[in-house]
């Protein structure tokens, strides 16, 4: 493809890097994202990608707009209380790039869905809230081969990881890191335990910013190591994420 006079204009600042470019913008736009989510994570997410021009963005979130969701969830406003979150988003995103495709799943994430909705993206972004959808991410993702960059956080906390599947060289997966789900009383939900509005936008803007290194192959890949940000200290921290030889999905002998 080549860039119309109005793109060179709107994607300026990207064509004068030269790890980017015209040949990186175009592929940009010739990509695809599924963000799972369109709440705190969600939200900036879509938002950056696109005015970045990735080209196709899906959105899965079978939830409406609430009002306490406007402390940190950008891509809704005021008058979008009660609509449905993936109707909202879509409208804001029209408004800040019209010239990107937005397909909306308003439905929540399950096995049976699952295979349907990812066919045909080329890397999914999660932000949902809950362990069953991480780990249902995590594992058709790491089946059928498609980069998952995740993030969570709470309070005052966010973590952000990358799983990518490699055969030659294994990096960890989310069961190598969390084999098994915490008790829910052990995790406290945003709506018990509070959340930093802003902390939403940090972490969503540096997961956008691992999604746009995937989808252009730059830079150092967050894949093997744990990011973690404390808002209180204003401290970033990476951990390396060992790959887990006995892990169900991703280990010598898989049971799952």
């Amino acid at each position: 493809m080549e860039l119309t006079e109005e793109q060179f204009h709107r994607y300026a600042r990207h064509l004068i890097l030269d790890e980017v470019g015209e040949e990186g913008q175009e592929k940009l736009l010739e990509s695809s994202v599924l963000v799972v989510g369109a709440g705190g994570l969600g939200a900036p997410l879509l938002m950056y990608l696109a005015a970045a021009g990735v080209g196709t963005l899906g959105i899965i979130d079978d939830d409406e707009v609430d009002l306490t969701n406007l402390q940190r969830q950008i891509v809704h406003v005021t008058d979008a209380v009660g609509q449905k979150k993936t109707d909202s988003a879509k409208a804001t995103l029209a408004a800040l790039n019209p010239g990107i495709n937005v397909i909306t799943h308003d439905v929540r994430l399950t096995a049976e869905n699952a295979e349907t909705i990812i066919a045909g993206y080329d890397l999914v972004a999660d932000g949902s809230d809950n362990f069953e959808t991480r780990y249902l991410l995590n594992d058709h993702c790491y089946r059928v081969g498609i980069p998952l960059i995740a993030a969570a956080m709470l309070r005052f906390e966010g973590q952000l990881f990358t799983f990518r599947r490699n055969d030659d060289a294994p990096t960890a997966c989310y069961r190598c890191i969390f084999p098994e789900a915490p008790p829910p009383e052990m995790v406290p939900r945003c709506e018990e335990a509070g959340i930093l509005g802003a902390l939403a936008a940090v972490m969503g803007s540096l997961q956008t910013t691992e999604v746009l290194k995937e989808l252009l192959g730059l830079g150092e890949s967050l894949a093997g190591r744990m990011l973690i940000y404390d808002s209180l200290a204003t401290e970033f921290h990476s951990i390396k994420l060992p790959h887990d030889p006995d892990c169900a999905l991703c280990g010598d002998n898989p049971t799952i």
